[in-house]
């Protein structure tokens, strides 16, 4: 990968000044390359990772394992279409092993992720079964810690 790209995604707010000292390129080389990855979509966005217990996000999120039947001329790739399409789809993946699809989807409640799947996802023509598991915590969030253990003051110890 272009080393510029691996500094960007380890921390995509990195100032160029930084990210052209650590490269040894100019400012406006590094610009230039980075509006270059934008335009050819190698860069498709930026995000923040926040985290949803100090952000009082009360989302819930779903893992779906989708099975499907592919179809002729189109394979997966038409159904994953449309299905990624949902406003409620964040992620969609073509797996390999017991299942074809795995859907990562957000909702305001259990219930409006329930509506999902079974209005929307369970209802298209092509999908065979789903199976879904929610996110109880976050340990770690794109290869960022969340969940830090509190450290209690130690006591002296005397003899």
């Amino acid at each position: 990968m272009d080393p510029l790209l691996t500094l960007l995604k380890r921390d995509a707010h990195t100032p160029p000044e930084d990210l052209a000292r650590e490269l040894s390129l100019s400012v406006a080389e590094v610009n230039a390359r980075i509006a270059h990855f934008e335009q050819e979509g190698v860069i498709l966005g930026y995000q923040a990772i926040l985290d949803a217990e100090k952000t009082g996000d009360a989302s819930v999120t779903a893992v779906i394992e989708v099975k499907i039947t592919p179809e002729r001329g189109g394979g997966f790739d038409r159904l994953a279409a449309r299905i990624a399409q949902f406003d409620e789809v964040k992620s969609c993946y073509l797996m390999s092993g017991g299942y074809d699809l795995l859907v990562i989807a957000e909702g305001r409640t259990l219930q409006a992720i329930a509506a999902f799947i079974s209005e929307k996802l369970a209802t298209i023509n092509g999908v065979i079964s789903t199976a879904t598991h929610f996110r109880l915590k976050v340990y770690k969030e794109n290869g960022n810690l969340l969940a830090r253990e509190k450290s209690e003051p130690r006591l002296a110890v005397t003899p």
